[in-house]
């Protein structure tokens, strides 16, 4: 997908609000309607037509001009700045995992979010010995002029605002920029916003849920060169954000704790797994010496910010190849997810058949995009 950076007209920003606003409307998908329509305004105007295409009997829902305008009003009074994708503030790290959110909120000092960046997460119960290790290495990765990302959660993340704040930090929220979470965190969500930065991909005023945070912690990794894991349980947010790493491309590492720990098995299985060992900052700096970002960014820039979509690009193909290729693929898919490119060798489709008729099944809610480029049938 090719989309040249620049800044987006008052027009332009609105339109890509309310596309990725749109019910049934994820990130691959946004950028996939770019890619097939040529503009969001563009692809606005042909949803409706392609949800029914894909099996839709009701409308689509799509947000009015006036209920954006309500979006990007509160993001003004709050202070907030809207960044989409294309714009050349947007951090070019997360710009190149797949699933990248087409338009963020920010609050605090942009510039820190194109700076080299390295993710400190753990347990919320997090031990005392724990939680000092984190403020002395966030410290320490400051000083180094790495900044320091993480989640704002209590515990691990909490420690490693504080370490960060003087060399710089960035918080991803699972809610809205304007919500703090937890309420505790109050008085560090002031100074984020004032010393660092906070970014969120919720609308304003959202209040985090469950679902909210898997998302989250994929910016947390996106953000970074790589992942530092200090505390975890086997199964915890923490390990999730080690293994969005790992997908997108990251380094990971891990801190190793007593066995006798519950809060350690997880970094202790990371570094049996092969995630770099870490005792001290230097473990970190040097194995990172040789990034300057991360290993996924080259093709991402090339796919995303290179010249003009090529016309081929833009369009639809043949109608009758469309309504054959319908059935053949609804027929292929079933509830386990399947990679979009065994679809196309399986089906032997053309690329562009397959791809547009996903797109069509998932407008109309059929089909789920699931990370990986994989789908499944609803």
């Amino acid at each position: 997908m090719a989309i040249i950076r620049r800044a987006l007209s008052d027009t332009e920003r609105l339109d890509w609000l309310r596309l990725i606003r749109t019910e049934n409307v994820g990130p691959v998908t946004f950028f996939r309607l770019l890619q097939q329509c040529g503009s969001a305004g563009a692809a606005l105007q042909r949803l409706p037509e392609m949800a029914r295409r894909g099996g839709r009997v009701n409308q689509l829902r799509v947000p009015s001009k006036a209920d954006i305008e309500r979006e990007i009003a509160a993001n003004t009074r709050l202070g907030a700045r809207l960044l989409a994708a294309c714009e050349p503030e947007y951090p070019e790290a997360l710009a190149a995992i797949d699933d990248a959110p087409p338009i963020v909120s920010v609050l605090g000092n942009v510039h820190l979010l194109r700076k080299r960046a390295v993710a400190l997460v753990g347990a919320r119960n997090a031990s005392l010995n724990g939680r000092r290790f984190t403020l002395q290495l966030a410290r320490e990765l400051a000083d180094a002029g790495l900044v320091v990302v993480s989640g704002m959660a209590r515990g691990i993340d909490t420690s490693a605002h504080e370490g960060a704040l003087a060399g710089g930090t960035v918080a991803v929220l699972a809610g809205g920029v304007d919500i703090v979470y937890p309420e505790e965190n109050e008085q560090l969500y002031r100074r984020l916003k004032a010393e660092g930065a906070i970014i969120a991909e919720c609308v304003v005023g959202t209040q985090p849920q469950a679902r909210h945070f898997p998302r989250r912690n994929r910016l947390i990794s996106g953000l970074s060169l790589g992942v530092v894991v200090v505390e975890a349980a086997q199964k915890s947010g923490s390990l999730i954000t080690a293994r969005f790493a790992l997908e997108q491309g990251r380094e990971v590492f891990a801190v190793p704790g007593s066995p006798l720990d519950p809060r350690c098995q997880g970094p202790n299985a990371l570094i049996r797994q092969g995630a770099t060992l870490v005792e001290s900052a230097a473990d970190i700096t040097q194995a990172l010496a040789h990034l300057t970002r991360p290993l996924m960014a080259e093709r991402a820039q090339d796919d995303l910010f290179d010249g003009p979509a090529p016309a081929a690009m833009v369009g639809q193909p043949d109608s009758d190849e469309l309504l054959r290729a319908h059935a053949l693929i609804v027929e292929s898919l079933g509830p386990t997810p399947v990679p979009v490119d065994e679809l196309i060798r399986g089906c032997h489709l053309s690329p562009a058949i397959v791809h547009t008729v996903v797109l069509e099944l998932e407008l109309a809610g059929r089909v789920e995009r699931r990370p990986g480029n994989q789908v499944n049938l609803i």
